[in-house]
């Protein structure tokens, strides 16, 4: 009968802490929709703080997801199948924008390409000025967001086997086109899962950003930046913004869950 009575316990608390937990996140983000003055949302969309927010923030992250895609996927692919020194320092150096602040990485962005900064300097007398200018956010988004996609795409290629890509190469195909045809379209689903996450932190990045590219609306003043911007006089042109932010962040998270279950029955089959 004790053993009965302390499992109910154990069993009523833990639903208890379930139910304080899911209503700790719920109900801040439900807020927003519920603060939102829906009437309104029409002007708040055409307001040219929040147009050009969006269609920055959406050109930015698709051009710094485009050269992640590009620059680290074979950067995860030598991660994956081949071995060199000092590789676990490497990965880890890959890893770090994932863990540091962003105030740091904008910093460390600003020391680095800042017209007096140790390659920026250099630029700069070539007359190449990229600190707060557009390349900037697009520069701090490929930054920070660079770990997700890697991180992603070395764990699929790893789990590519081998036996398909060896099957390919004694069939005459060359290592590229073995990498193109059977590699790839074996990790793709991890690949795009990857670059999702990827596109999602750009969106989304505000530290290093604003440390890097200033907050300059129409010219850096992403979404993010914008919410900052808009919290000191129009609170209802920050909470759409958030909105936003929030509706992008649940597709992506739901996206993928999808293309991750589906690549594990791909792979039970």
């Amino acid at each position: 009968m004790r053993r009965t009575k302390d499992g109910k316990g154990i069993q009523a608390l833990a639903i208890l802490f379930f139910l304080l937990v899911v209503a700790f996140i719920v109900l801040p983000l439900a807020s927003l929709f519920i603060k939102m003055e829906w009437g309104g949302l029409q002007g708040y969309l055409s307001a040219p703080l929040v147009v050009d927010a969006l269609r920055l923030s959406f050109l930015t992250s698709a051009v710094s997801t485009l050269i992640v895609v590009i620059t680290g996927t074979p950067v995860a692919y030598v991660n994956a199948r081949f071995e060199y020194p000092a590789k676990d320092a490497i990965d880890t150096m890959i890893d770090l924008p994932v863990v540091i602040p962003p105030a740091v990485a904008g910093l460390a962005l600003l020391m680095a390409f800042g017209r007096r900064g140790v390659l920026g300097q250099h630029l700069s007398a070539l007359g190449i000025d990229l600190a707060f200018t557009t390349m900037a956010v697009i520069m701090a988004q490929v930054f920070v967001s660079s770990p997700f996609f890697i991180r992603q795409a070395r764990t699929s290629f790893e789990d590519v086997d081998r036996a398909y890509e060896h099957a390919a190469r004694t069939l005459g195909a060359s290592p590229l086109k073995t990498f193109m045809y059977v590699t790839v379209p074996i990790a793709m689903n991890g690949l795009v899962s990857g670059a999702i996450l990827s596109w999602a932190r750009a969106l989304g990045e505000f530290g290093a950003t604003i440390m890097f590219a200033g907050n300059f609306e129409g010219r850096t003043q992403t979404m993010p930046l914008a919410i900052y911007t808009a919290m000191q006089g129009d609170i209802d042109a920050s909470i759409l913004l958030s909105i936003i932010l929030v509706a992008i962040s649940f597709i992506v998270i739901v996206a993928v869950k999808m293309l991750t279950r589906r690549g594990l029955i791909i792979a039970q089959d």
